[in-house]
């Protein structure tokens, strides 16, 4: 259950990351108005939230993440910006998920 929750922290952590990121890339680079950017502040300071629950300390929970936020970019641009992952990038994904297992679930003694 402790695993099912701490996915789930992730996930969620990854879209306020990315959807607080990509309101503020709206507002400041596409000349979206202001609200973007208020609004895609407030969800970044929720994404810096989210990573306090999890169960591991600051480092290991902050280098599995990257893998992570890897895995949600590609497909928040595969389903938002429309650019289709090449087999580069679903190698390359799968190798940084395999990486966030090994980081945050091996069994440790």
């Amino acid at each position: 259950m402790e695993v099912i929750k701490s996915v789930a922290y992730f996930l969620i952590a990854g879209l306020f990351e990315i959807g607080g990121g990509y309101l503020m890339w709206l507002w400041l680079r596409e000349g979206k108005g202001y609200h973007y950017g208020v609004v895609g502040a407030l969800i970044l300071v929720l994404y810096g939230i989210v990573p306090t629950l999890q169960p591991a300390n600051f480092g290991r929970v902050y280098a599995a993440y990257g893998g992570i936020f890897i895995v949600l970019s590609l497909l928040w641009g595969w389903k938002v910006d429309h650019v289709l992952p090449d087999r580069f990038d679903v190698i390359g994904g799968f190798i940084a998920l395999i990486g966030v297992l090994i980081i945050m679930y091996w069994p440790r003694s």
